[in-house]
């Protein structure tokens, strides 16, 4: 996931501080803010009825209204300002791991999540096809957190991470509709109802990925230049991080408003949309950690190569499912519940990979050298 406050964790901890003690106070309780999001959307969907009316006075591009689409672009403006995109030609000697990571995040990974969708909501067409665009969606920036609470490799995780961002420009509607429209047609799985146009996906990948995808690189460009790298991750950034939680919770507060009534009439809906998640999570985890250590890259990489497999950005996943198909969709709904059940997975996962630190790499020092040379 991508909403982060910090891309990195509590200063002045070490590895025996507990995991969740390392985490920012608004990063903690993340779960809890989501919850809380959810509860206030449905109480204010239940006072004002009509909403939904007032929300679409204003439309902007793909059929957005105008107050969702600003709560989008908060959301993803911080998230993009963190990337260091000037690294994505620095950290690529270890081709092992690159082609690994783009393996397992665009081949993989959004085959995993088309499988599991189709067999366990094999009657859900709507959940389905957000589960779906969730698996395409790969994590840009929240991954960083969970790297550096498992003692992962810093520089190799925001050269991934910058490299998801500029395939997703290109790659996301391409996939999106093989995923959602081709490939079901070779397989012979109905498609019927499904009404969808890469040119629309492109066009709102471009809007709520490109425009603060450009932003943030000039953010970041523009601020080390003048006041230094220093500067700019120490201060700027945490000022900036926390609009990334608030256009979240802003967004989920509209999303759960407009939904309010399916939701709490069919609360064995959300359970079935977190079934194929956490099965995800912890098949591409475990998978890629698998992998690193088949491949003998180290622990530090090892991490960095599970965790930025499994993660994945939900607000894309959210602003496509809202921008085409619309925000009292199913699909927009699939993408709301993911970063409720992914935030407390990945920080087990965490425990997870540092027991492996411990147990499987008696000298993880020792080993990363080694991969390295």
């Amino acid at each position: 996931m991508s909403h982060v406050v910090t891309d990195r964790p509590v200063g002045g901890t070490t590895l025996d501080t507990p995991v969740i003690a390392r985490l920012s106070f608004l990063d903690r309780l993340l779960p809890v803010w989501i919850i809380a999001a959810m509860a206030a959307g449905i109480g204010l969907g239940r006072a004002i009825p009509s909403l939904n009316q007032h929300l679409n006075a204003i439309q902007v591009t793909s059929g957005t209204s105008l107050p969702i689409f600003i709560g989008l672009l908060v959301m993803m403006y911080p998230v993009l300002a963190k990337v260091r995109y000037g690294q994505v030609g620095s950290v690529t000697r270890d081709r092992r791991m690159l082609v690994s990571s783009l393996i397992l995040n665009w081949l993989i990974g959004p085959a995993v999540m088309f499988a599991l969708a189709w067999a366990l909501l094999p009657d859900q067409p709507t959940y389905r096809t957000g589960l779906i665009i969730v698996g395409l969606a790969r994590c840009i920036a929240m991954v960083l957190i969970w790297n550096d609470l498992s003692y992962g490799d810093r520089e190799a995780a925001a050269v991934l991470v910058a490299i998801n961002s500029l395939f997703q420009i290109l790659m996301f509607s391409v996939l999106g509709y093989f995923y959602l429209k081709v490939l079901p047609g070779w397989l012979g799985l109905s498609t019927v109802g499904l009404h969808l146009s890469v040119g629309r996906i492109a066009e709102t990948v471009a809007i709520f990925l490109g425009v603060p995808l450009v932003a943030g690189f000039l953010t970041r460009t523009i601020g080390e230049r003048t006041k230094g790298r220093e500067w700019y991750e120490s201060v700027l950034l945490p000022r900036l991080g926390p609009f990334a939680l608030y256009g979240l919770l802003y967004t989920i507060i509209i999303l759960f408003a407009l939904q309010g009534h399916t939701i709490t009439s069919r609360p064995q809906d959300v359970a079935r949309i977190a079934l194929p998640l956490l099965a995800y999570f912890a098949i591409m985890w475990f998978g890629s950690f698998f992998l690193g250590r088949r491949l003998r890259l180290g622990y530090a990489r090892t991490a960095t190569l599970a965790f930025t497999a499994a993660g994945n950005n939900f607000e894309l996943a959210i602003a496509v499912a809202i921008g085409v198909f619309g925000v009292t969709s199913g699909q927009a709904l699939a993408g709301v519940v993911g970063p409720l059940i992914e935030v407390p997975v990945l920080v087990a996962l965490v425990y997870v990979a540092l027991w492996a630190r411990k147990h499987l790499y008696p000298d993880p020092a020792a080993v990363d050298s080694k991969a390295d040379r």
